[in-house]
């Protein structure tokens, strides 16, 4: 029996920035600046739905000399369409800091 997991704000920001650029690989560094994620938490998101055939990924093919090649990703079909189910606002709300109390 498989259980779905809810998604967690963190991998509703990554979906939300991939899908920003559908058709675009991406590579985790680049998202992790962009989602504003550490290296730690970016790729088991990453590797979690590529696992769960939301996301397609390859090696790069081509690299500058002296760096090796990197593992690159973009959203699947699947993916897509969950990308599409989770409303702008949702995604947004994930990845706003909350607001702190007066005197809490």
């Amino acid at each position: 029996m498989v259980r779905e997991r809810k998604l967690s704000p963190q991998t509703i920001a990554v979906l939300d920035a991939l899908a920003a650029q559908p058709d675009s690989w991406r590579y985790g560094y680049e998202l992790c600046g962009q989602v504003g994620l550490k290296a730690g938490s970016m790729y088991p998101i990453l590797v979690r739905l590529a696992e769960r055939g939301l996301l397609e990924t390859r090696w790069e093919t081509e690299q500058p000399a002296g760096r090796p090649p990197r593992h690159l990703y973009r959203l699947s079909g699947q993916g897509h369409e969950l990308a599409r189910s989770i409303t702008p606002t949702r995604a947004r709300r994930a990845r706003s800091p909350r607001p702190r109390l007066e005197g809490a």
